[in-house]
């Protein structure tokens, strides 16, 4: 009730508005500073009502009635706010009927002259909002590989959008790599937008025909759990090419870790190496990949694909390696014997 008579406002007969505000005044025996004060308004405003220059918001009206004890005058009308915006354009479109015939006018006419102008001058001066800009349409690579492993584990694309999120604390390192190898592959600058309440950053770049080439290499538009992403053939085919993008995805949606356990007052602590998705495709295919390269990987949960071999995370690191500082530095950890870099436990 209160959110709706927030946008009532009351409307005098000419001069009554100035009369009513004077009349509170001289009760209250209040300067017109100190009544604006004490209704909580700019004494700018105040002077604009006295002026008849706005309409009263009714709450307020109803305030200084209450303060002055004396009731709402009898004369005046209740309206919504902008109430006369209807009746303006009630009246310009009657006028606009009377003389045309027609509202906006004869749309084939219109038609008719805009395609004169477009096919005389129009698609010959095309400006820059009607022209997709260029990228680099780079050829296929393990760093395109790789491009396709990131996108594939924290991207996302939109139909005119393509963005890459980060941790913006934990992926420092990482994210000027990233940004970094949009410039190499495709010629274009990302955008970054940091979300501090998240602790994340967006690394944006806003090109149709980034988007469009980024779906000819078998990324999608849209929710990538829903569609069941996967890798694309092309990447699965070629040895060089899977291994940059199992970096990629690991770089993004892996992790290194020590799971310890307590039994019997005794620590004890293994090392593992996981990657995560719900999408069962993509889960499959990084198994996969993993047995070809002669990993043992092993399916945990029906939602991440583990190494839990020590000799294996090894072998991982010296044959993909990672680009994310925050892997290596884990792993460093790993190999020095340390236990204290441990962040799940059971």
């Amino acid at each position: 009730m209160l959110k709706s008579l927030k946008d009532k406002r009351v409307i005098f007969l000419k001069g009554k508005q100035r009369d009513f505000l004077i009349n509170s005044i001289q009760r209250l025996s209040l300067s017109w500073i100190e009544l604006a004060k004490k209704i909580k308004i700019h004494p700018r405003t105040l002077n604009d009502w006295k002026r008849e220059k706005y309409s009263m918001p009714l709450l307020t009206v109803q305030k200084i009635c209450q303060m002055t004890d004396t009731k709402l005058p009898a004369d005046v009308e209740i309206k919504d706010r902008f109430w006369y915006t209807k009746k303006g354009g009630e009246i310009a479109g009657r006028l606009v009927y009377e003389k045309y015939g027609l509202i906006g006018g004869d749309p084939k006419k219109r038609r008719r002259k805009w395609l004169q102008w477009w096919n005389k001058t129009g698609k010959f001066n095309l400006s820059g909002y009607f022209v997709p800009k260029k990228i680099t349409k780079p050829k296929q690579t393990g760093e395109l590989a790789e491009f396709v492993g990131i996108m594939i584990g924290d991207g996302g694309i939109t139909k005119k959008q393509i963005t890459v999120t980060l941790n913006y604390i934990t992926d420092k390192e990482y994210i000027n790599f990233v940004r970094g190898l949009f410039t190499k592959l495709f010629g274009v600058k990302p955008a970054l937008y940091q979300r501090e309440k998240e602790s994340v950053i967006n690394i944006v770049v806003s090109r149709i025909k980034l988007v469009k080439f980024c779906q000819t290499i078998g990324l999608k538009v849209g929710n990538k759990i829903k569609q069941q992403i996967d890798i694309p053939n092309w990447v699965k085919n070629n040895n060089k090419f899977k291994t940059a993008c199992l970096r990629g995805l690991m770089d993004t949606d892996g992790c290194i870790f020590n799971e310890c356990h307590e039994i019997k007052n005794k620590k004890y602590c293994y090392p593992r190496l996981l990657f995560v998705s719900h999408s069962i495709n993509l889960r499959l295919s990084v198994y996969k990949i993993m047995q070809e390269l002669e990993f043992h990987p092993v399916i945990r949960n029906n939602r991440s694909v583990n190494l839990e071999n020590r000799q294996e995370i090894i072998k991982y690191f010296q044959l993909i390696g990672t680009n994310n500082s925050k892997h290596r530095m884990r792993y460093n950890k790993f190999m020095e014997g340390s236990d204290n870099w441990s962040f799940h436990q059971s």
